[in-house]
């Protein structure tokens, strides 16, 4: 086999809890790519309007710090409930529609974008099952996750061996919402009202999506969940973010990747 060519990329996270030597991952920031302007620098959606070369290019060196070939396999999401079990790589014009990814197969990095949505990776070390989910408020209130670790377990793995990992996400200090969001929430179960705090606005409430995502997780039994409690929002110089887009009035917004591999 030949040589992966190594590249690393200042900024990207990890997590102490998906430390093995044997899996790669990382949380990327916008550090370290090739975009210009609004998408600077390391943009990994190709459905932004950004320059498709420059998306490439970073996905390239995304995979490169992951010391993968190929590409990072990523979804066409949709923020749906649908999770796909992959034995072998797709073509970038055959993207599943989904908003997460499991496999066993060693070498293949998948993940998932976001740019206010929780970003999930997951590892169940005994069975040698990963996975890698979206999870925005739809997702997650309607079961993206759950789906995700039922998929691993049609892998082999173990829930309670499950280790999860939540990256940058929108944080409950910038997540204001309306009184019609909160109550369908509520509508699902009425004590989802303790992931809601009031908003100084009349009838708007402040929803805390990392605390939802690690509940769900943690109730449908996972072994561990480390939330690292970075706000896409707060950080404009390290994350995207489509609320501070939509504030700001910008024209578009970049998409930031978490991937995940077993080598």
């Amino acid at each position: 086999m030949n040589e992966i060519a190594h590249s690393s990329i200042p900024g990207a996270i990890t997590s102490r809890l998906l430390a093995r030597g044997d899996l790669a991952h990382a949380f990327f920031t916008r550090e370290g790519g090739v975009s210009q302007g609004v998408y600077a620098t390391l943009n990994g959606g190709v459905g932004s309007s950004d320059d498709p070369a420059h998306v490439r290019e970073n996905r390239r060196r995304m995979a490169a710090h992951l010391k993968v070939a190929g590409t990072i396999l990523i979804p066409y999401q949709v923020h749906s409930t649908a999770a796909r079990i992959l034995e072998h790589p797709f073509d970038a014009d055959d993207r599943p529609r989904c908003d997460a990814l499991v496999t066993r197969t060693r070498g293949m990095a998948i993940g998932v974008t976001g740019a206010d949505c929780g970003m999930v990776l997951l590892f169940d070390e005994e069975a040698g099952v990963i996975g890698s989910a979206h999870a925005g408020w739809r997702g997650a209130l309607g079961g993206v996750l759950e789906a995700t670790i039922a998929a691993m377990e049609e892998c082999g793995a173990e829930r309670g061996s499950i280790k999860a990992v939540l990256g940058p996400t929108i944080g409950r200090k910038s997540y204001e919402v309306g009184a019609e969001f909160k109550a369908r929430f509520l509508a699902e179960d009425a004590g989802f009202a303790a992931f809601f705090d009031a908003s100084e606005r009349p009838q708007h409430h402040m929803f805390d999506l990392p605390s939802f995502i690690g509940f769900r997780l943690q109730r449908a039994g996972v072994g561990s969940f480390e939330d690292l409690a970075l706000d896409t929002y707060a950080d404009a110089q390290r994350f995207y973010s489509f609320r501070r887009t939509t504030h700001r009035r910008e024209a578009d917004y970049g998409r930031l990747v978490a991937a995940i591999a077993l080598l």
